[in-house]
């Protein structure tokens, strides 16, 4: 096998020597690599090797060929690692039912009109992108498509803010109430975030699922003291319902750390680091990125809920990392006793 297999990987299973034209002309155009073979267990192991992006499978010749056609659908759709690959049949009239019976994404008979088997494909990858590019869990865009939207602000030239957030004592929690519990903060953290950034920010505001406990927002620069805060109050007001009475009547419980000693495990508390192109320019979204990770890191240094912004220029002469004004301020509030 000397297919360079990537992302943009794709697979044709046939019997036939030529290719329909419209398929012919859809390959011509497609962008990747595209490995083409007679071998239904070769399709098999190559999907489950390195997952394309999708499979083409031409179930067209004699019954014999149908049926391992119609049995190689079943089979990658059966399988955990391989059954999201979506799957794209040309098939006899009289086998129509069966592929989509046998879990086939999209199924066209061999006498497909071209410019209908074209936009059925189209769209079967588009919709196959967009179920694969959010977080099962919470249905929020993932990487991929916080990655496009880091690139898609950065190329626009405007003032806007990367927000990095990430729960505090969240493993301890999830350690003390279970994994269905610790998947239930995890939907009210997205809920929060999207409600809050959407209210805010209808047209402006994006929210992505990074992955576990982890999430970025984007939003413009000026929103950025108001969304912040409300994030932060919302998240204040309603974590602490997540834990039982006692729990949440104390402030803490006790837990035991690698050593398997027990210590006081406070409430979960979130840390928000912001990235702002207002005294930074940045080329590539992946700048962002980072620096969004850093001041994470940072923003978790600091106790309680609470959202730090980098204020650092691009200069060298810039001092190291050090509490942004709107954190200062915000931790002043607190020892005066002011709200979240």
């Amino acid at each position: 096998m000397t297919l360079a297999l990537n992302d943009q990987s794709a697979l044709h299973l046939t019997a036939r020597d030529d290719a329909p034209m419209w398929l012919a002309s859809w390959w011509g155009s497609y962008d990747g690599p595209c490995h083409r073979t007679g071998a239904a267990r070769e399709v098999l192991e190559t999907a489950l090797k390195a997952r394309p992006r999708h499979i083409v499978i031409d179930a067209c010749g004699d019954a014999t060929w149908t049926a391992t056609a119609l049995d190689t659908c079943r089979r990658l759709k059966r399988d955990a690692y391989t059954g999201i690959v979506p799957v794209f049949m040309i098939v006899p009239p009289t086998a129509f039912a069966a592929a989509f019976a046998v879990g086939a994404d999209d199924v066209v008979r061999d006498d497909v009109a071209a410019d209908e088997a074209l936009a059925r494909l189209a769209a079967m990858l588009r919709r196959s992108d967009r179920d694969t590019d959010v977080h099962p869990s919470t249905r929020l865009p993932g990487a991929r498509e916080i990655e496009a939207e880091l690139e898609r602000r950065v190329r626009s030239g405007e003032k806007f803010a990367a927000c990095y957030a990430d729960l505090d004592h969240f493993k301890e929690f999830n350690d003390r109430y279970g994994y269905h519990h610790g998947d239930q903060v995890i939907k009210l953290v997205a809920r929060i975030l999207h409600d809050v950034v959407k209210g805010l920010c209808p047209e402006a505001g994006f929210v992505g699922h990074i992955g576990g406990d982890d999430f970025l927002y984007t939003i413009p620069l000026a929103a950025v003291p108001r969304v912040c805060d409300e994030v932060v109050h919302v998240f204040d007001e309603l974590i602490p319902l997540q834990y039982s009475e006692q729990d949440r009547r104390v402030g803490y419980f006790f837990g035991k750390d690698r050593r398997g000693q027990l210590h006081r495990v406070p409430l979960m508390t979130l840390s928000v680091g912001v990235v702002t192109n207002q005294r930074r320019h940045f080329t590539r979204g992946i700048e962002v990125s980072e620096l969004a990770t850093e001041m994470k890191s940072y923003a978790k240094t600091l106790p309680g809920s609470v959202w730090a912004v980098d204020r650092r220029r691009d200069e060298p002469a810039s001092p190291p990392l050090a509490a942004s004004e709107l954190v200062r301020e915000r931790m002043e509030k607190r020892s005066a006793g002011g709200a979240s």
